[in-house]
């Protein structure tokens, strides 16, 4: 009988390479192609070659703004403003911006600590007593908790419901998630939390005796000569606001109140470089900002997503609005506006 030899294990790194690509076929079956097409596709040498091949991948209208410092800043549209109407997408239109609308928030907050009117470390118990025994925890979440969404309060917008009936009132959507128990025990973990800015601007609100978004108003609108940002809805012409549209969804939301700040895509490139540069803040607020809050930010409600941020290498604001949403439009708007700002690297060298 033949004496059998021992086969010698193949090496580690042999096997491991074999898992590898094992798995990342095996993760090809998962991962939706429209994501995979809209990333491996040649990169375009414009970023309006760029946006106008978003609409391809699904949405209704797009508006890019790029503002590169020593430039005039630059505006780049594709798809529709109305589709309904036809009226195709344009640079000045008001958007939904969501939460970009708590960079605002974080910044009047920031003056108001400056001005000693309100306390990083008082407490939620502090400044709203009545919500004890309604929101665990309220004697020891502080306001640096709720700013850095630190806090454990429930998100509201998590609760059932809540986007097909959104509440009427601050009240109301408070009372979405009073007496449920915290998510966490305060200063513990990080979970984003839309409670926690409802609160933030019923404090403004409080401490300054009229409605915060006058207080941003007066505060960072004004100096800051942006006279296309509001309140709501309701404070605008609303043939001016881009239509918004949910997958699954025919009908245009932008007549839906969410209680969203609106904006054209101007206005939040301009505060965003001041709230980087440094030149929105008096002496003193910068360092108390860079404590508590980012400098850039996401949007999303119903039919309207947006991305918002400062690239200091290249000394660049790039604001990108999406006006479809749901299914896989959030990650592809992330992959498009990432594709855009690798062009403007490309033309700076860089």
């Amino acid at each position: 009988m033949k004496k059998q030899t021992k086969q010698p294990a193949p090496p580690l790194r042999r096997i491991l390479g074999i898992v590898l690509i094992v798995a990342s076929i095996t993760s090809l079956f998962f991962v939706p192609w429209i994501l995979v097409w809209t990333w491996i596709l040649p990169l375009p040498d414009t970023v309006q070659e760029q946006v106008n091949e978003a609409i391809d991948h699904g949405f209704d209208g797009i508006i890019v703004y790029v503002d590169e410092a020593g430039k005039p800043p630059a505006f780049y549209t594709a798809g529709w403003h109305d589709r309904n109407n036809k009226i195709p997408a344009y640079p000045q239109a008001l958007f939904k911006i969501a939460s970009i609308s708590k960079l605002y928030d974080a910044v009047a907050i920031t003056r108001l600590i400056h001005d000693n009117r309100l306390s990083l470390d008082k407490t939620l118990a502090d400044y709203f007593p009545e919500l004890v025994g309604r929101i665990e925890n309220a004697e020891k979440i502080t306001l640096r908790m709720m700013v850095q969404h630190r806090s454990g309060i429930p998100n509201l917008t998590d609760t059932p419901n809540f986007w097909e009936n959104p509440p009427k009132s601050s009240n109301e959507a408070l009372e979405l998630i009073l007496d449920l128990p915290a998510d966490f025990k305060p200063g513990e973990k990080y979970k984003y939390s839309n409670t926690n800015y409802l609160l933030i601007s019923e404090l403004i609100e409080k401490t300054v005796g009229y409605s915060t978004f006058q207080y941003i108003r007066e505060e960072i609108l004004i100096p800051l000569g942006l006279k296309n940002t509001f309140g709501s809805i309701h404070d605008v012409d609303m043939d001016e606001v881009m239509s918004g549209y949910y997958v699954g969804n025919e009908h245009d939301l932008k007549d839906v109140d969410y209680g969203s700040m609106l904006a054209t895509a101007e206005d939040v490139g301009i505060f965003l470089r001041a709230l980087n540069d440094g030149s929105l803040f008096e002496e003193g607020e910068q360092e108390i900002y860079s404590s508590i809050y980012v400098y850039d930010h996401t949007g999303w409600v119903p039919g309207y997503q947006s991305i918002a941020r400062y690239y200091k290498d290249l000394d660049t604001v790039v604001i990108l609005f999406n006006n479809s949403n749901g299914k896989y439009n959030w990650n592809i708007a992330e992959i498009v506006y990432g594709r855009i700002v690798k062009i403007v690297r490309r033309k700076h060298g860089s």
